[in-house]
């Protein structure tokens, strides 16, 4: 029986996810991402090593740019076939991509007229990754499957997908491939969402796998519990009004953004909050938020019985969507505290930026931090105490409260990462660990075999293996 499984990305990293498998004649890729640690995007102007037309299929887990951001550039290099996923996915990704692709064009612009000022050439073109018009170009390539739906993608290789409890639409990948008589079960964690998190039901757990593909962000701590990190959260926003700041957080707009909506409404609603304007500036969080409310059946029972009551934490009174760019500007611009929910969650583009550099100089301000900072991007030089960072092409002494809370994080940590693999009633035959920091993905190998004595890999770029 032969299987090859080859690494194009999450490798001793968390971005960048692409796994090729190679079996009965099919080429198919779980997963499409794009790099964003700075030293890595070099990785998304690369060919890909494999003509993408020879590519069967994407499988894809769920709409984080990491996971999904590279399919315009595929597509544009000569992918044409389907794209399997949830239907709330293709729902997601289609604005998820869209907004990628705007701020790939804004970038080139910024960066071809900044460059011309300082008479100087980066490491990049100065030319868009991809444009909205080749991100539209993939849309009609999305294949939506419903969980627990068998999709035989060719002769004797078939995909299954299973609630991931990640975000919104979430998938792990069950792949069977049937050669003769023989039969070999691939399963692709994607991100293991934590269990018993508010909005969405909890990660599916499995009994049987031949070779498993798990992430590791979180390998190598325990996050805090919910119930204190809430009551640290309001304790941040609490501190800051008093002070007369603004809380800036910058938010992913997919899962990320709707938590924070809805611990802001529960604190409301127990009386915890004082009155302040909300803003979710951010016109794909709006956007995803909406869609959030067409996919009620894929919310845990809580969610579900707030929905049925009309208490809606998308809805509350304080809370603004915004849109407009204008708009934008004149909240960064503005003196009366509040909260300012923008993306992008690392800080790497977006509106964001703007509301980073009208506060970060501001100790009266706080710059909150409510999801994983990348090595390499901007999120990541601010929570690890740069004192001057550059913004937007200034430089920006930091004077802000910076304040980083791991517990609103939506990927499993080490204990319940272990409870997933665990599950597992005999060991798989190769466990695979992917999407994390090296230390992180050591971390989880290296306890596996201690604990469990399977044979386990964190595998290099571009490694490849023959599943047997």
């Amino acid at each position: 029986m032969r299987i090859k499984l080859t690494f194009f990305g999450a490798t001793k990293s968390v971005t960048g996810s692409r796994f090729l498998i190679e079996a009965n004649g099919l080429k198919f890729l779980v997963d499409c991402g794009l790099y964003q640690e700075r030293d890595l995007r070099v990785r998304n102007w690369e060919r890909f090593p494999i003509p993408p037309g020879h590519i069967d299929a994407i499988l894809l887990t769920h709409a984080h740019i990491d996971h999904c951001g590279f399919i315009p550039r595929f597509v544009k290099q000569g992918f044409s076939n389907r794209i399997y996923c949830t239907e709330a996915t293709a729902d997601i990704t289609r604005i998820m991509l869209l907004d990628s692709a705007r701020l790939q064009e804004q970038d080139a612009d910024q960066k071809k007229k900044r460059h011309a000022r300082e008479r100087r050439r980066g490491p990049y073109p100065e030319i868009p990754l991809y444009t909205e018009a080749d991100a539209v170009s993939c849309f009609p390539l999305f294949e939506p499957v419903p969980y627990r739906k068998t999709v035989e993608l060719g002769e004797g290789v078939s995909l299954t997908l299973y609630d991931a409890g990640h975000v919104l639409g979430s998938a792990m990948i069950e792949v069977r491939v049937r050669q003769k008589n023989e039969e070999r079960i691939l399963l692709f964690s994607g991100d293991i969402g934590r269990t018993e998190r508010p909005i969405l039901r909890d990660p599916t757990r499995f009994e049987v796998a031949d070779y498993v593909l798990t992430e590791s962000t979180y390998a190598d701590r325990v996050l805090p519990d919910p119930d204190h990190m809430l009551e640290d959260f309001i304790g941040v926003i609490k501190g800051t009004l008093e002070a007369g700041g603004n809380i800036v957080i910058p938010s992913f707009a997919l899962e990320r953004a709707q938590d924070i909506l809805y611990y802001l409404s529960k604190a409301r609603d127990a009386g915890l909050l004082p009155p302040v304007q909300v803003y979710l500036d951010s016109p794909m969080a709006v956007s995803i938020t909406e869609i959030f409310e067409k996919h009620v059946n894929l919310f845990d029972e809580e969610m579900k019985r707030l929905i049925r009551q009309r208490k809606s934490p998308f809805d509350f009174p304080g809370l603004r969507f915004v849109s407009d760019a204008e708009e934008s500007q004149k909240i960064s611009r503005s003196d009366a505290p509040a909260i300012i929910i923008a993306g992008s969650g690392m800080c790497t583009g977006g509106r964001i930026k703007y509301h980073l550099a009208a506060n970060i100089t501001r100790p009266e301000s706080t710059i909150l931090f409510v999801g994983y900072q990348a090595e390499g991007t901007l999120g990541r030089v601010i929570t690890d105490g740069a004192g001057v960072v550059r913004i937007l092409g200034e430089q920006y002494p930091v004077k802000a409260q910076v304040v980083q809370m791991s517990g609103f994080s939506s990927h499993a940590d080490g204990v319940q990462l272990h409870r997933w693999l665990f599950n597992l009633k005999n060991p798989p035959r190769h466990l695979f660990v992917v999407h994390g920091e090296e230390h992180a993905a050591n971390h989880l190998a290296e306890t596996v075999r201690n604990e469990k004595g399977w044979q386990v890999t964190v595998p290099d770029y571009l490694q490849e293996f023959e599943l047997d």
